[in-house]
């Protein structure tokens, strides 16, 4: 058994470097979005996923299950439930990403700061499932410069930069998914609502609105599925969240093929981290469960202690499209979501266009009165 945070020195098989030859003219394959398949930009073989029992990807995938959370943080998950890859961490935003072995330096893709390749390798869960990537690099491209061309007041430098500049990196991010069932006891408050006719300072009478608390105590319970939970930190966490929905449906079991062209960030929020956040999520659902249980006009909660249960995660990953520009001195942030094509990053503004739009606004103001005083002093008003 080993401890999923650990770290070792040692050489292995890396995830974010997975590659697979060509049969024909023995050059790397890259997963396609557009085809999901495997396809050789040299000679135009191409190969599914799952290609049968013959060739490189003759093993059997492994099945899309959850594992137990207890076992997970005594660290005793099965051997075949770690792995280790080889990482370089960005001194700008904190990223984990591994480059291939022939690439020493490079730009970190989250924030274009650059990074230089070392041997460090991180010791981690193996991921359990997988959405591979719907959009391709160009349609993701489409998405944020339609994006930025809806923003008004952004520069149009970066937007044209945008526009021509460099391709966008598809990366997966990890993601935990949680499951868990809760019972809730709860002591609280019923709210009923009433009405009394008052005089007030006018010497008018009015219905005022008044509450009539009574006690109220009780039982909920609720199963939480697929609680989903951001393991990066190398994204700005509020252009991820934006990016929901995902549709779980569409995980698939994971495989090293749907990685190849692509990279793969390891997960930087511990499991038991990860697992506190959706303990907040959980708590904010069961609330609402218990003002539904209480009933009337308003509720109070003055004590509920939860159980949770049978708790167990899975290790995801989740396609992204990434771009990051540096623009007169300045790092930009975009990140589409590369299984629907919804995009957020970081706002730019362009002070020249904000000065010119307040110019104009003045201009119009003073037009305006100047207009008015003319008519006014023509006697258009009498």
């Amino acid at each position: 058994m080993m401890d999923a945070r650990e770290m070792t020195d040692s050489d292995a098989p890396l995830l974010e470097e997975a590659r697979f030859p060509c049969p024909k003219c023995g050059s790397d394959l890259r997963f396609a979005p557009s085809a999901g398949r495997l396809i050789c930009d040299h000679c135009g073989h191409d190969a599914p996923i799952d290609a049968g029992t013959h060739g490189p990807w003759a093993r059997e995938a492994p099945a899309l299950i959850e594992l137990d959370y207890e076992t997970a943080i005594a660290a005793k998950l099965p051997r075949e439930e770690i792995e280790e890859t080889r990482v370089t961490t960005c001194t700008g935003c904190g990223a984990q990403v591994a480059f291939q072995a022939d690439i020493h330096a490079k730009e970190c893709p989250f924030c274009a700061t650059p990074v230089v390749a070392d041997t460090g390798t991180h010791r981690h869960i193996k991921p359990k499932g997988v959405i591979p990537f719907q959009l391709t690099e160009r349609q993701a491209h489409q998405a944020m410069t339609d994006w930025l061309g809806r923003l008004w007041f952004a520069p149009n430098g970066l937007q044209a930069y945008a526009r021509k500049g460099r391709r966008m990196q598809g990366v997966y991010v990890p993601y935990w998914t949680y499951d868990a069932d809760t019972a809730t006891q709860y002591r609280g408050q019923r709210g009923d609502a009433y009405y009394v006719t008052v005089r007030g300072p006018d010497g008018k009478s009015r219905q005022e609105r008044r509450i009539r608390w009574r006690r109220a105590s009780g039982r909920v319970a609720r199963a939480f599925d697929d609680i989903l939970i951001l393991a990066s930190r190398a994204l700005p966490k509020q252009f991820t969240d934006r990016l929901v929905p995902w549709d779980l449906a569409g995980l698939r079991a994971y495989r090293p093929e749907f990685l190849s062209g692509f990279r793969a960030e390891g997960y930087q929020v511990a499991l038991d981290e990860g697992f506190e956040e959706a303990k907040t999520v959980m708590e904010a659902q069961i609330r609402e469960d218990i003002r539904r249980d209480i009933g009337g006009d308003a509720q109070r909660i003055d004590q509920m202690t939860v159980r949770i249960d049978d708790v167990t995660f899975k290790h995801i990953l989740l396609p992204i499209w990434v771009a990051a520009y540096k623009y007169r001195g300045q790092s930009y942030r975009f990140v589409v979501n590369g299984q629907t094509g919804r995009v957020q990053g970081e706002r730019p503004w362009s002070w020249i266009k904000i000065t010119l739009a307040v110019l104009a606004a003045l201009v119009i103001i003073a037009l305006a009165g100047y207009l008015y005083g003319v008519m006014e002093e023509s006697g258009a008003f009498r």
